[in-house]
């Protein structure tokens, strides 16, 4: 597994940590930098740090692109898998599409329900359809 997959499925961790504990996005970040065995950096901290910064734009394009399924009906590691993708996609202009596609995907079928794969990668294409690219 590469670093940028390490660090994708640690931001994952702690994303969803808050949302099951009913934190803000990221919300349990500082508490992993401050007490964790295996320090918080790099990749994962731009992760969840920039999730947290876009969470209402973010959650709004998952909304608006994930078909009869609402945020709150959707399981938590696909919101927040979907989250992820959505923050790389639109936010992180240096990366490929197809391996942000590809991780996303990947971690839905390792972590999640059997039907998340597609649900994921269908979001997520919808998103990069949409076309909408911002920046930091």
């Amino acid at each position: 597994m590469g670093a940028r997959s390490k660090a994708r499925r640690r931001a994952l961790d702690i994303l969803f940590e808050s949302d099951l504990r009913g934190l803000p996005t990221g919300g349990t970040l500082a508490a992993r930098e401050a007490v964790e065995d295996r320090p918080v950096r790099g990749y994962t901290s731009t992760l969840v740090r920039g999730v947290a910064e876009h969470a209402d734009e973010i959650d709004a394009a998952i909304a608006e692109h994930s078909v009869d399924w609402s945020l709150d009906r959707m399981p938590a590691v696909d919101r927040n898998i979907l989250r992820i993708g959505v923050y790389e996609l639109r936010y992180q202009s240096e990366l490929a599409n197809g391996i942000v596609l590809s991780e996303a995907v990947a971690m839905a079928k390792e972590l999640s329900t059997d039907d998340s794969a597609s649900f994921v990668n269908g979001v997520l294409a919808a998103v990069l359809s949409s076309g909408k690219r911002e920046t930091s």
